[in-house]
């Protein structure tokens, strides 16, 4: 796995380097949060920092595996490497949107190690989550940015909008998705 160039390496690069070291030691994770907006956006939105969920329990040696590339870590659970804009943090599982924690992450291979991260459908409903009950109006941007660049489950963020109640959110997202176009 080649070493980003920290100074100026994106959430994607450096999510790759640290999330495949974690992997080669035993330790899946699931990104989520706004570094999958980042990704998914092709960098058009950044969030600088990465907030992982540890899929596999090994909080005795996540320690080891990130000082070992170059991470320290600073306040809490996170971590930060000195030469990098971009900081991790190990956030407390299972991964939930809403009151829905019945997540099917997407995957990617790099270099041998399966890496996850919350599909575009999840990454739009977490967005939306952050819309909903922080009333972040940026998040129902971020949010666009990913349903214009990928096809999303529209029924499965339109019912869960209903369930968390509220559908004026769906609404919202496909007005400024089709102002957008």
């Amino acid at each position: 796995m080649k070493v980003p160039r920290w100074e100026t390496a994106t959430e994607k690069e450096v999510w790759e380097f640290v999330a495949w070291h974690l992997a080669k030691n035993g330790i899946q994770t699931l990104l989520v949060g706004g570094a999958v907006v980042a990704i998914y956006s092709e960098g058009a939105y950044q969030s600088g920092d990465l907030d992982l969920i540890q899929l596999t329990y090994a909080d005795n040696v996540i320690p080891q595996v990130m000082e070992s590339i170059g991470f320290k870590k600073s306040v809490g659970r996170h971590y930060a490497h000195p030469k990098s804009r971009i900081f991790v943090e190990f956030c407390a599982g299972p991964a939930g949107i809403g009151d829905d924690i019945k997540i099917k992450p997407d995957s990617r291979t790099v270099s041998g190690q399966t890496l996850f991260l919350y599909s575009p459908t999840d990454c739009i409903r977490d967005r939306l989550a952050s819309y909903i009950h922080f009333k972040a109006r940026e998040c129902l941007d971020q949010a666009v940015l990913v349903a214009e660049k990928f096809p999303f489950n529209q029924k499965k963020v339109k019912e869960w909008c209903a369930q968390e109640g509220a559908s004026q959110a769906y609404d919202d997202l496909m007005r400024k998705l089709k102002n957008q176009r």
